[in-house]
Formats: structure tokens, sequence, C-alpha cells
């Protein structure tokens, strides 16, 4: 996955992120016209360019690229023509370069800094430059290949095709006795730094170490033919630096193989999977891991992984050309490639270590890109995996140019992919119409101004109920439509308008006009608290559909067909409520009435099994009980048990509770009434001296009399 992130891009294979951080236009020289840098302003890929170190490029390709032991020049050689360009890495600049007849094939720092320097030229010769410029230069018998530098001797030790080691000595300035190997030809000569045994590669995939104490040869091992490669070459060696007893060796069939010296059988074997000879192997430590990574380069890929598991860290695959050398610097992330174009790409891994000291603002500078990262993708291929392929009809390109393989599917040219789309799916086009104008349409909605009302912190219940109702008031009037009559304010009741209203505003901010819903004042207002369990009515019961409406209205439109107008307009108003009526609801059977009542949920009981269930039942009615006790059983049943009582008890008790009744009766002489004398209760009205009464009989006569 590739983002960019402001002026950097970056990459994650298996999660470790890599940032490119190398410009891709030229350096501006600075006698330009005014005119001519004002241009430049236009162009956007000049404006976000990143130049870690000023013209650090070459005009054709890049051969070889090395860092000083002190870590403050850059050497690097390339074409065309022969030329060497030192760079100091603290003014971020190019400090000096110097031309040569021959092409450089490989050169050796022989000092701290770039004050002593041997090239090894496509013409035989090996040329020693100062501090000055060129020194002295001679020739060797044989093409060069490779060279190597002794320092506890002062011999330069060269790697020819043929069978020696060419030794010269620098302070005796004169060749010395060469070293024979059994090899038909040298191709990489390579010298540890610990205890100083050199080893060379032969082109017949045999590994020979030489002690140069005594000067001849300590061991010999066929190296590739362990890996099953009997007919390849060995092209690169390199000795631990931590303990010096482990051996890296690189075929020309795109294997590393990881040697102990004290066996003959390889510990690690890796392949890189692209059949290109491995140029360069590194072991790289730094403070981020425990364990130092092996860093090894062939003509496509740079893969960083453990030496101990073999497990890839990430890997680096530059798009620009073929890769010639690696350059990586001690004890930090940062590494350049040598490539055959004219850029020198660099790369920083943060999970392989810091920043060198030189560009230490390349951490902050990373951090503020990865803010705005933004996902991009190759602009001229596009990922395919193999059922991509298949389903575009393209899986005959596998293993032609038209694909490439990386990962879990395969890269192919947009141009391919649009044409093998069109042909595979011709409609699409007219999906893609559909689906801009969906987006579009959805982009509009979203643009609309809509209002966000934010909640009071007292009486927050309050306001989120006024809230709800007021929506579905809303919504209730966009279905029914305009033409119904308006509500009045008296039926209205209380809306969310009191939010806004001064006199009400106390309400919703200060904590003691709270409603608590616990108090007893509360429960008095409020004794049938509305207790919502849609869960329980989903649960127990199954909504009656509109459909036995419908066949009950046409069965009563069949018997009636005759129907005036009235009937009509009461239908249409009829339909116009029809939103108003409450969503009816039929309870399933009996046992879901009783769970509904209990407020209890059947889903835990129905997902057990059928015999834990029977189980179950048998010891809920086995269970000893009350004798007061009801049982519970299936499909609404009960069951209870009593003990009856004699006949002649039974009289005696109900004889005492009568005399009871009667002792706690009382009389109208309690009252202190005098009583009718007449016995006629007759309704009327009568004037006396005590005034007016009312009888008690129903009677419609009027009379006056005395009680």
């Amino acid at each position: 996955m590739s983002h960019q992130g402001g002026n950097l891009k970056s990459t994650s294979i298996n999660g470790v992120k890599m940032y490119s951080v190398t410009g891709q236009h030229r350096s501006v020289a600075t006698w330009l016209p005014p005119k001519k840098l004002r241009s430049l302003r236009k162009d956007k890929d000049y404006m976000q360019r990143v130049d870690l170190i000023q013209d650090l490029r070459f005009e054709t390709a890049t051969s070889k690229i090395k860092a000083t032991p002190d870590g403050e020049y850059l050497i690097v050689s390339g074409i065309y023509p022969p030329q060497v360009k030192v760079y100091e890495l603290r003014e971020l600049s190019l400090k000096f370069e110097r031309h040569l007849i021959s092409e450089i094939i490989n050169f050796q720092v022989l000092a701290d800094d770039y004050s002593k320097i041997a090239f090894l030229c496509a013409d035989r010769s090996i040329c020693l430059h100062a501090k000055y410029g060129s020194h002295y230069s001679l020739r060797i018998p044989r093409m060069g290949r490779d060279i190597a530098y002794d320092c506890w001797s002062c011999d330069l030790i060269c790697a020819a095709s043929s069978p020696d080691l060419y030794r010269i000595n620098l302070e005796q300035g004169r060749f010395l006795t060469s070293l024979n190997t059994q090899s038909p030809a040298l191709n990489v000569v390579t010298r540890s730094k610990l205890h100083g045994l050199v080893a060379c590669g032969g082109d017949d995939g045999a590994v020979e170490c030489f002690d140069m104490r005594v000067r001849s040869s300590v061991g010999r091992i066929n190296a590739v033919a362990s890996a099953g490669d009997f007919d390849q070459e060995v092209t690169a060696v390199e000795f631990d630096g931590e303990g010096g007893y482990l051996m890296a060796v690189g075929s020309s069939g795109g294997k590393v193989l990881i040697y102990d010296l004290r066996s003959s059988l390889p510990m690690r074997v890796k392949d890189h999977m692209y059949g290109s000879p491995i140029l360069n192997i590194k072991w790289h430590r730094t403070l981020n891991s425990e364990q130092a990574k092996l860093i090894t380069t062939d003509n496509h890929i740079v893969r960083i992984w453990d030496p101990d598991t073999g497990e890839g860290m990430t890997s680096i695959e530059p798009t620009a050309g073929m890769i010639n050398d690696i350059c990586v610097f001690d004890g930090s992330g940062l590494m350049m490639l040598a490539l055959d174009c004219s850029q020198i790409p660099s790369y920083f891994i943060p999970a392989l270590g810091t920043a060198p000291k030189w560009c230490s603002y390349l951490e902050n500078l990373t951090e503020e890109m990865e803010e705005g990262a933004q996902t991009t993708i190759y602009d001229d291929f596009k990922f395919l995996t193999k059922e991509d392929l298949e389903r575009l009809n393209l899986t005959n390109l596998i293993g032609t140019n038209l694909l490439r393989a990386y990962m879990h599917g395969f890269f192919v040219d947009y141009r391919l992919y649009k044409k093998a789309q069109a042909l595979a799916d011709p409609f699409a086009y007219n999906a893609y119409i559909e689906r801009r104008k969906q987006e579009k349409l959805e982009a509009e909605r979203a643009s609309r101004i809509t209002i966000k009302r934010k909640l009071p912190k007292v009486n927050r219940v309050l306001a989120a109920r006024l809230l709800e109702n007021e929506e579905a008031e809303n919504e209730r009037k966009d279905e029914i439509g305009a033409d119904t009559k308006k509500t009045s304010k008296k039926k209205k009741g209380l809306s969310i308008d009191i939010l806004k209203d001064e006199r009400f505003a106390a309400m919703f901010e200060n904590k003691d006009f709270e409603v608590d819903e616990n108090s007893a004042e509360y429960l008095a207002l409020h004794p049938m608290a509305p207790m919502k369990q849609p869960s329980l009515v989903e649960e127990h019961f199954e909504p009656i559909t509109e459909d036995d409406d419908q066949s009950s209205s046409d069965s009563d439109a069949s018997a009636a067909p005759q129907s005036s107008e009235v009937d009509h307009t009461d239908g249409k108003r009829k339909s116009k409520n029809k939103s108003r009526l409450p969503r009816l609801y039929e309870v399933k059977d009996e046992r879901h009435a009783e769970a509904f009542w209990n407020s209890a949920s059947l889903a835990k009981e129905d997902s057990l099994p059928l015999g834990e269930r029977v189980a179950a039942l048998t010891n809920q009615q086995g269970a000893p009980r009350n004798t007061n006790d009801v049982k519970l059983g299936p499909g609404g049943s009960r069951e209870i048990s009593f003990i009856s009582r004699n006949k002649a008890k039974y009289k005696e008790d109900e004889d005492d509770k009568k005399e009871d009744r009667h002792e706690k009766r009382r009389g109208v002489q309690s009252l202190g009434l005098k009583p009718d004398r007449s016995g006629f209760r007759g309704r009327g009205r009568g004037r006396g001296r005590e005034g007016r009464g009312r009888g008690g009989n129903r009677g419609r006569s009027r009379g006056r009399g005395r009680w």
C-alpha cells in the first residue's frame, strides 16, 4: 500500500513503513535568468521535490556508491563519461568530481575519509588517488572483477578472471606473491575485519578461505551445491561483523546461503525468487533490533530479513532501473541505491534505524508527512489477482511480459486492463453513470442545512421527549399532507419551542427545577409509567397485517355494491387517517401470553435441546411446594393442592361469621333521628317550622306537612 504524504511517498510492506526521499528533478542552477526561475513555480512536481543531497545524480547511470568509514563523505562512481563524485554530507552538497579514462568496476576507501582511494578500472588498471588528485596508476595481468583491502598488512587484493588472487603492497609499492586457488576464475573477494580471514568466490560455485599470516588456503567448500544449484557461480561473500564465524554467500541464481565456518552445511537458505545474481550482502546492526539484519541485493530487489528465522522484514523494489549497488549508513535506517538511470534514490526505514546525524531532520519530516497521508496507486499499472484475470479472460497472459508477478497477484498495463474490461463487461459504463448520479445526489443531500440541537444538561430526558414528539409530528404531517387541519395550540401541548422561551429557560439550566422521576410526587402524577419492552413484544406477539383489513373491507364492499357518495367520502377520509391508526398485535399462543404477563423471555428456553427442556419441566413439576402454592404447567395450565374440611365444622364456622356480621351492623338509632310515625314515605316538599325537606319516595306529589 502506497501513501502520498506531503512531499514524501511512503510504502508499507508487512507493516513496515518505508519513505522515498529522492527528488525527481535536477537542482536548478543559480545562474538561470529570473524569468526561467519564475516559470518553475507553476511546476507542481518541482515545487514538491525533496533533494536530500544537492546534485546527487549522473548523466547516464551509477555503478558504485559507498560511504567513508567516518561517515562524513559519500563517494559515487558512474558514467558517462567515467567519473567519480565526492559529496560532503555535512554540507549536503557536492565537494568535487574527477574524471577517469575507463569505467570504474569497483573501488576501495583506504583511509577514514576521501584522502586515499583505489579504483579498479575496466582496462585492467588500478588508479590510486589522493586529496590532490591522481597519485599513481598500475596494471594487473588479467581483467579485474573485485577488489579488497587488508589494513593490517597494507595489501590490496584483486580478484580477476584467473585462478590467482593478486596482492599489491601499498607500503612497499610492489606486487607480492599471488594466492593460488582451485577455481578457474574468481568473481568476488572479501575480508573479515575481526579475524582477518580472506574469502574468495569462484565461477565454479566454490568458496575458498585464506589466512594472510601463512598465505595459504585454510578451507574450501562448494557453497552453491548445497542449495541444489550445481552450475551456478558465487557472486557475493560477506562475513559477520559481530562474531566473525558466520558467512553469507550469494549465488548467481538469486539465493543467499548462511554458513557457520565450523560447519560445511548451510544454516539458512533464502531465495530472492527473481533468478538474478546477488550483487551485495550487508550485515546491518542498529539499536532498534537485538539481532543483526541481513540486507541482500540483486538486480531487481533489495530484501531485508532476519538471518535466524528467514522471515522478511521489508523489501525495496525500484521502478526507475536495474540495481547496481547499495549503500547503507551504519547504525541508521537510510540507504541509497545505484541504478541504471541518472537518479540515485534514497530510502528511509524508521523501523530499521534512526536517521544519520547529517540528516536528523528526516525523522521530524516523516512524522509531519504521516499526518496528512493520502493513498495513491501506480498511474500506468493496475494490480489484479488471479480471480480478476479469470474474470477478464487474461489467464493466457501469465508468464508473458504483459503481466508482472507481485505478491499475490500481477501488475498489468492500465490500457490493456481497460480494453479487457470493456470486452468482459460492455455495460460497465452505464453502471458507472448511474453510480455517479447517486453520488451527486448524496452529495447534494449532505450539503443541505441540518439543524443540530444540543440537549441541555438539566432535564435532558424531558427535552429529548419533546424533540422526539416534534419529529414524529413532522413525519406525520409529511405523510398526511398539507391539506389537513392545523391543530390548535391548546391541543398541541408542550413543544420544543419552550427551550427558546425565556420564561422556561431556568427549567433547563437550574438544577433546582430538575424533575426527579423517583420522587413520590412524580409517581403520584404518573402512576402508570410506560414500560417499553420492544423485545418482549416482538418475541411474544405477531403484528396483524393489512391483508386481513383489506379482505374484510372487500367482503363488505361486495355485500353492498351500491353505496352513496357519503360512503366514498368516508372511505377517502379513512385512507387519509390510516397512518394515525395504532398498530395491532396478536399473541402467538397461551404460553407466550403467560410469559409476557410475567415479563419473561422464552428465547433461552427455546434454544435448549428438547431433552434438557423435558428434564427441566419434570424437575419443576416434581419440586416440593407449599400446600397453598399454585403449580404452573405447560400451555397455561394450573395445578393447586388443598385439604378438605368436615361439613359440620364448616357450618359452625359459617354461623359464627353470621353472628359477627349482625353484631357489627349499626342501626338508625345510632344516628339520633326520630322515627317516622306515619310510615308513609312519599316524595314531596313541605314547609314546617324546621324548614324544607325531601322525601325518600320517587313520586311527583307535592304537599305541605309537618315532620
